[in-house]
C-alpha cells in the first residue's frame, strides 16, 4: 500500500476544490452541451388561466395553460400549482393534482345518466328529465317518512328518510343556502364534507 504524505492530501484537496470552484463558474461539459440543445417547452406562447382547486375548502390557486386550435377550439394543456399564491405556494395535495385528469378524461361524465329499476345499463339523460326525477323522489321520500308530531305529541314536522351531505368546496353562501333549503324541507340530517 502506497503511503501518502501530507503535501499529497493537501494537493488533492486544492485540486479537488479547484475542480468544484471551475465547475460552479459554469465550466461543466454537460451543462455546456444541454445549452446547444433548445427545448420548445408544451406551454410555450399558452394563455395562463387562473382557478381554484375544486376539492376542498382550502382554496389552492391553480394555473392552467391554454391555447387556441387552428379551428377554433380551447385545448387545455396543463394544469399546475400556483407559486404566487399564499395559500398553497405552487403545492397540491394528490387530489389537486389531477385535476388535469378531472378536465380531460376519457372517462369524464359530460352528461346526467340514468338506469331506471331493473334496467342492466346507464342512459344519457337531458338535465330536465334528471332534475325533475330528482325533484319526484325527494317528493315521494318526503311525503313516505314526514313526521309531524314525535311521541310526546310534539310538533316536530321533520322527514327522516333523506339526509343531505355539502360539498367541502361550498362558499359560505352557498353552505347557508343549502343548510336553509334542507331545514325548509324538513331534513334533520345534515352533514359538511369537511368534517367527514
Amino acid at each position: 500500500m502506497p503511503t501518502i504524505t501530507r503535501r499529497d492530501l493537501l494537493k488533492a484537496g486544492v485540486a479537488g476544490a479547484g475542480a468544484l470552484a471551475a465547475a460552479g463558474l459554469g465550466f461543466d461539459v454537460a451543462v455546456a452541451q444541454s445549452t446547444t440543445v433548445k427545448q420548445n417547452l408544451r406551454i410555450s406562447g399558452a394563455k395562463e388561466s387562473h382557478s381554484v382547486c375544486p376539492y376542498c375548502a382550502v382554496g389552492c390557486s391553480l394555473v392552467a395553460y391554454t391555447r387556441q386550435n387552428t379551428d377554433g377550439s380551447v385545448q387545455l394543456l396543463q394544469i399546475e400549482g400556483d407559486p404566487d399564491s399564499p395559500v398553497n405556494e405552487g403545492r397540491l395535495c394528490p387530489k389537486g393534482a389531477t385535476a388535469m385528469q378531472l378536465a380531460t378524461s376519457p372517462r369524464r361524465v359530460e352528461s346526467p345518466l340514468y338506469r331506471a329499476a331493473g334496467a342492466t345499463g346507464w342512459k344519457n339523460v337531458s338535465w330536465e328529465f334528471a332534475l325533475n326525477k330528482i325533484a319526484q323522489n325527494v317528493k315521494a321520500s318526503r311525503d313516505a317518512t314526514f313526521v309531524a308530531t314525535d311521541g310526546n305529541g310534539n310538533t316536530v314536522n321533520r322527514t327522516e328518510g333523506i339526509a343531505f351531505a355539502g360539498g367541502a368546496a361550498f362558499s359560505s353562501e352557498e353552505g347557508y343556502f343549502a343548510t336553509k333549503l334542507m331545514r325548509g324541507l324538513g331534513l334533520v340530517f345534515l352533514e359538511q364534507q369537511a368534517r367527514v
